[in-house]
This record gives structure tokens, C-alpha cells and sequence, in this order.
């Protein structure tokens, strides 16, 4: 560290700019009285700099003689008031809030709370101990690499196969990824695992939070690790744990997308902003508490000493202070302009858009922002629309640009395939889009991102193996995760030999993925679902990372005990292939615009047609109160946005389900709706693949089983 003259700078860009002669830094400490500047050298000795100059709220200096790699922090003066909502502390370090990369870790037996720890309810009481050696350090970066002409991929939303994935979980045990990459961004994108993905057919990445994050004071005392990384500490700074040993994550992040992207397949992020890592008004104090705490977070306005919790994590961000909606406007756009991710899935989305009075509102600022960004607005944007607060299931609620994790598709199709014959009227919603959610907003189809599985809950293996939660090694009792997970053991809680059950969970395992890929919207795998992986019944296994959430590679399998698992897993693995493949040779089942019941040309069949099992159109009866969780439909290949000509021949498909537990009779419907049909796809006997059937015609269906019918027209085969 050589640290030279020093003069005002600028105060923008915020945060650590190096201009190859020196460093611009800057912060937005609004109410702060001063601010000092931390520099560190090699041996993490520190040198402080108080900064004089302060623009419109930033506080701002330019030093010569810096360079990238230089690490730093800040020290904010102020009052500490915790009463009126003021926590400076000026012995307790800081993290940039748009620091681009960190060095060190944080030591939580250090002193890096506000408050002595020794009396935790005290928090009115001022900590004077110093905790930088317990902090980690920001460090400035030089952001050139060589894209190559990179951009990511363009993949329409109707083409779209998400694929939700850990970055370590993935591949750490992945055989053939060599052993230094294994469990690292540049694993994903190591040659194996990229054949992976594009063999099943996936073109769009969701990664679990890849930011750098804290572990809760709360999970390192039961001796566990955020493992699934939903507590951020910086917002565009990319993990360390994820980068190769001494490597560069901010590089090997970039190196990663450009090769995903060399192979077709766009990135996009899950992304926390609803909350930090800072937890509640007792937890530590590690950036923004410190920098301004009445600025970045919300708080109750008869006692602002504590937090407006919408996140059920201790905290809520202030969305709609106009700086903290700079900062995470400031950190989607460095992550699509520097960083090249094609989009967002937004944690606790809900939370973003609530108004300053707590309530959800369709004008936000976070929304209103987002739609007239010239960047943002052009990238893929996925809401969870839920948080913890009154009123924050929002599903359907989002504006155009916005599709959303639909909820609502998971719990009818998990139900349907329980024998819940009361959701057959709400299943004719999910499998055609969710117009009822979506329509009204001047959406389309793509605006349902439709899951049966996600990182909540049961993996799909676990979803037909238990009928309750087994989260036992979490440490919380078995009181964490969901109660209700709408599922089923087949007959027997967790693993089991018995061949017989074995198979009635293929079945309906392949079901519910059927069911997935059949539906209108963009369909969503959970990493490993599609190698039959378990979690052994945890249904929040956040805080493990161990072999209970790595994916477990049918060829890494090995010895008797492990031959039927891995049998059933490239079983299952096959069987999406075939799925994602049968989805995008139909674009019947990719369609843009909503179904409406009419034909969508002179001559022909109306655009989707819903049939009992007997093979009879379905009347408001059947729908008010059908007799059966057993439902058809015959799915038209002409589609409004395509002219006759140009659909492919026997596009037509006719699908029957059957989730009932016990076998069910279905009739193939009148020649009007087609006089043959060619079997596709069977859940449950892969033998019928290819046998013909015609009008009148009786087959029977096993208990949760499905299959689908090609139409044969004269002529075809």
C-alpha cells in the first residue's frame, strides 16, 4: 500500500473506483456526523483517513497511488441512539455496501456487535472495543475481461427450460469434474456438467444466491452454515466460497457465464434484497446499520428501535428511501452490464414493493424503477410473490415484465396427484397458463414459472417418499420448514426395498414432472430432481453443506447398496430428457397467448378441450364437483400465433391423468376430436410408447399415472 496525495474526488460512481493512478471512494452516510476512510496492507495494518468532503449526502475522496487489489473499509461517526433509530459506532469497521469483492471473513466471537454481546438484550448500551480483526476487509477491483463479444443468449420465454441450482451443491461430487473445481463456479462450467445440462434440454440457470453472505449468529451456534447463502453482506461482491482455491471469484464468475453462455445457456440470479445478514436491531452491526441505519432499513415508526420485519429474517430493507432503491438498482444493473447475467428471480419480491406504509402496492418505486430502466426492464425478471407481511401473497399481482413463481401451480398439481378430486377445477387454470391470475394484467403465458419442486420443500424423490418433515438434524426440534407439504409416502415413511412401492413412487414422480412439461408457461427443474436425488425427508436443509445437499452423479454411485439408486436415477434422468424433448417438438404446449376454448381455426377443434374420463366434454357440473381427481384433454396443434400451414403435422395431443390411488378407466374421445392417436409418453408403462388407439377405444390408467397421445391423421403413422 502506497497511499499518496489525496484531494476530493467525486462523489459517483459510490463505492471504489481505481483509475490506474489511484482510487475514487465514495459513500452515502446521510446522517452521519464524519467518515473515515480504512486502508489495510499486507500484514493488515491500518491507516485512517478522515474524508472532509461530502456532496448531497456522499462522502467522497480520491487517493493516488492506489491500485486494485487495495483493501479497505470505513468507520462512520454519529450518534448512537438506538432509541431514535441511530447506531453509529465508529470502533466497529464497515463493508462498502458496493464493495466489488472481500477479503477475510467475519469473526463472530469478535466483538462486531454494536452493543457489548455479554448483555444481549442491552442493545442501548455502546460497544468501545475495536472488531476490524474480526472483519473482513472491501477490496477495490479492476473489472476488465475479455468477453469475447459475449451476450447472453436469446431464448424466447415460451422456449425457456430453468433449471434451479446450487453452484456447490451441483457439483461437488460430480466424478468426472476435476477435483480442484468441484463445488465452484468454474465447475458449473466445466465440460461434463455443461453436457449435462444441454443433454436434458436446459437453456436458463437460476442460481441460489451467489453473493457474498453471513452466516446468522443464531445457525454458527448449533454449529451449522448458511449453506443456501439467503443472507447477503454484499450485494456485487460474487462468493469466495464458490471460486477455486486462491482464484479470483469475481473473474472465475465471469469466465463461468462466458462459457455457459458459449453453450446456449443464460444465467440468471436469485437475489436477496428483501433483507441483509444484519438480522435484527440485536444483531451485528457489519454495514449498512452502521453507515445509516435510518436509511436502509424500515423500521417501527411507535419504537424505531426495532425492525419492520416483512422477511422473517429480523429485517427489511427500505425500499422506498430513494438510496437504498439506488443501491440495489446500482447492483442489478453492474450484475447485467459487468457481470453479463440475463435476469433475476427476487427473493421475497413482495417485500421489494410495499409502500412506505408497509402495504403491497402494484406502483412501487422498486416496480416503477424497473420498468423504465433501459436495462433492467430488458432482462428476465422473476418475482417470488410472497413475504411474511400482512397482505403479501401476491401472486398474480405483478405488472407486465414480470413473471412470477406460480405457488398457486404447485399446490393444485401436488394436490391433483394426491386424489384431490376438489382442485380438478383450479388444475384447468394451472395447466393452461393461470389466465385467471395473469390475463388481467396484460400478461402471457410466460409470466407463470411453473415448479412442483423448488429449494423450499421436498426434493421430488422426497416428495413421494414422505408424508412429514424430517428436519431432526437442522437443530430447531423439527419446528423449521413447512408442516404442509402436500405429499405422499406410498405406503411406507422414507426409503424402502419394497419393489412395489419403489415403482408407485416412479410413477407419480413422473407424473408430476409430466405434468410440468405438459403445461402452458415456463416449466422449472430443481437441481437433481432429474437423478432421482433425496434430502432424506428435510424439507429445509439450509444450514447443511454435506452429502444431505450435494447431488449425489449415477455414475459416482458405487457398491450393492447404492445399484437400484443408481439404476432409478439415469431411469429418471432419461425420462426428463425424453420430456423436455417431447415439450419442444409441440408448440402446441409452448404457447404464447392464453387458451380461450375457441378454435383457433375455421374447420378445426376448439384450442383446448377438457374431458371426463369416459371421453365426454366436461359441463359445470363436472367441474363444480367431479367424481374423480381423473381428467383429460385434448390439446389443438393449430395455434393463433402460427398460420395453419405452418404447424407441424399430428400436432395434436390428447392427455389423460389419472391421480387417483387406485386404477381408473378412460375412453378416447369421439372421432370429431381425432380418430387416432399414437402413444407418447406413459408414466407408468413405458411399453405402450408407440401403440395406436382409436375413438371409442378403452384403455385403463394406473394410479397416478398420465399419458399423452400424438394424433395419427390419415395419412401419418
Amino acid at each position: 500500500m502506497t497511499a499518496g496525495r489525496m484531494d476530493r474526488g467525486a462523489p459517483h460512481p459510490l463505492g471504489a473506483t481505481p483509475d490506474g493512478l489511484g482510487v475514487n471512494f465514495a459513500l452515502f452516510a446521510e446522517h452521519a456526523t464524519a467518515v473515515e476512510l480504512c486502508l489495510f496492507d499486507a500484514d493488515d495494518r491500518e491507516v485512517r483517513i478522515g474524508v472532509p468532503w461530502r456532496t448531497a449526502h456522499v462522502w467522497h475522496t480520491y487517493v493516488a497511488g492506489l491500485a486494485p487489489g487495495q483493501r479497505y473499509g470505513w468507520r462512520v461517526h454519529g450518534p448512537y441512539r438506538p432509541r431514535e433509530g441511530d447506531r453509529y459506532n465508529p470502533n466497529k469497521l464497515l463493508v462498502d455496501p458496493y464493495a466489488r469483492a472481500l477479503s477475510g471473513s467475519v469473526d463472530q466471537a469478535g466483538p462486531i456487535f454494536a452493543y457489548p454481546r455479554e448483555l444481549p438484550t442491552d442493545d442501548l448500551t455502546m460497544d468501545e472495543r475495536d472488531d476490524a480483526a474480526s472483519k473482513p476487509k472491501a477490496v477495490v477491483v479492476d473489472g476488465t475481461f475479455d468477453w469475447k463479444g459475449d451476450a447472453p443468449p436469446s431464448v424466447p420465454w415460451g422456449d425457456a427450460v430453468l433449471y434451479e441450482a446450487h453452484v456447490k451443491g451441483f457439483t461437488k461430487l460430480h466424478p468426472r469434474v476435476p477435483e480442484r473445481l468441484r463445488g465452484t463456479f468454474l465447475g458449473l462450467a466445466s465440460d461434463p456438467v455443461v453436457e449435462h445440462l444441454t443433454s436434458i434440454g436446459v437453456n436458463t440457470l437460476e442460481l441460489m444466491p451467489v453473493h457474498e453472505h453471513l452466516d446468522e449468529p443464531g445457525v454458527v451456534a448449533r454449529g451449522k452454515t448458511n449453506y443456501w447463502g439467503y443472507s447477503t453482506l454484499a450485494f456485487f461482491a460474487p462468493a469466495r466460497r464458490f471460486a477455486t482455491a486462491g482464484g479470483d471469484a469475481v473473474r472465475e464468475f465471469k469466465e463461468m457465464v462466458l462459457r455457459l453462455h458459449a453453450a446456449g445457456i443464460e444465467v440468471i440470479l436469485d437475489v436477496v434484497y428483501n433483507h441483509t445478514c444484519e438480522g435484527d436491531e440485536l444483531g451485528p452491526t457489519v454495514s449498512w446499520r452502521g453507515i445509516d441505519n435510518r436509511v436502509y432499513y424500515r423500521r417501527r415508526l411507535d419504537e424505531p428501535r426495532r425492525y419492520v420485519d416483512f422477511s422473517g429474517c429480523g429485517n427489511t430493507l427500505n425500499v422506498p428511501h430513494p438510496q437504498t432503491l439506488k443501491l440495489i438498482a446500482d447492483s442489478l444493473r453492474y450484475w447485467v452490464t459487468e457481470m453479463h447475467v440475463g435476469g433475476f428471480r427476487f427473493d421475497l419480491a413482495s417485500a421489494l414493493a410495499r409502500g412506505p406504509g408497509g402495504e403491497f402496492d402494484h406502483f412501487a418505486a422498486f416496480l416503477s424503477t424497473i420498468h423504465q430502466d433501459p436495462v433492467l426492464s430488458r432482462v428476465r425478471l422473476i418475482a417470488e410473490p410472497w413475504d411474511l407481511g400482512a397482505g403479501g401473497y401476491q401472486v398474480g399481482g405483478f405488472p407486465v415484465l414480470w413473471s412470477e413463481w406460480n405457488g398457486r401451480y404447485r399446490d393444485t398439481v401436488r394436490s391433483f396427484w394426491t386424489g384431490d378430486a376438489k382442485v380438478v377445477a383450479d388444475l384447468g387454470y394451472r395447466l393452461t397458463g393461470s389466465s385467471d391470475l395473469f390475463a388481467s394484467g396484460g400478461r402471457q403465458t410466460d409470466a407463470s414459472i411453473n415448479f412442483v419442486t423448488a429449494h423450499d420443500g421436498f426434493t421430488l424423490r422426497d416428495l413421494v417418499s414422505y408424508e412429514k418433515k424430517h428436519n431432526e438434524a437442522n437443530g430447531e426440534d423439527n419446528r423449521d420448514g413447512l408442516d404442509d407439504n402436500t405429499s405422499q409416502n406410498c405406503g411406507v415413511e422414507g426409503e424402502t426395498r419394497d419393489p412395489e412401492i419403489r415403482a408407485r413412487r416412479r410413477t407419480l414422480a413422473r407424473s408430476l414432472l409430466s405434468t410440468l412439461f405438459l403445461s402452458q408457461g415456463a416449466p422449472m427443474v430443481l437441481m437433481g430432481d432429474e437423478m432421482w436425488r433425496t434430502q432424506r425427508g428435510n424439507n429445509n436443509p439450509y444450514c447443511h453443506d454435506s452429502e444431505l445437499t450435494w447431488v449425489h452423479w449415477p455414475d459416482g454411485l458405487a457398491g450393492a447398496d447404492d445399484a437400484d439408486d443408481a439404476g432409478e436415477s439415469l431411469s429418471m434422468l432419461a425420462f426428463v430428457r425424453s420430456l423436455v424433448a417431447l415439450r419442444k417438438s409441440h408448440p402446441a404446449l409452448r404457447r404464447r397467448y392464453f387458451l380461450r376454448g375457441a378454435a383457433a381455426a375455421s374447420g378445426r377443434p376448439k384450442d383446448i378441450v377438457w374431458l371426463r374420463a369416459d371421453g365426454v366434454e366436461m359441463g359445470a357440473e363436472d367441474w363444480a364437483a367431479p367424481e374423480l381427481a381423473a381428467i383429460a384433454f385434448r390439446l389443438d396443434g393449430a395455434i393463433d400465433d402460427m398460420p395453419p400451414a405452418a404447424v407441424p403435422r399430428d400436432d395434436s395431443l390428447l392427455v389423460m391423468m389419472n391421480g387417483e390411488r387406485e386404477p381408473s378407466v378412460f375412453v378416447l374421445p369421439h372421432t370429431t376430436l381425432g380418430g387416432a392417436w399414437r402413444i407418447v409418453l406413459d408414466t407408468r408403462e413405458a411399453s405402450r410408447l408407440g401403440e395406436v388407439g382409436r375413438a371409442g377405444d378403452v384403455r385403463e390408467l394406473g394410479a397416478g399415472s398420465l399419458v399423452a397421445w400424438l394424433e395419427v391423421r390419415s395419412g401419418g403413422s
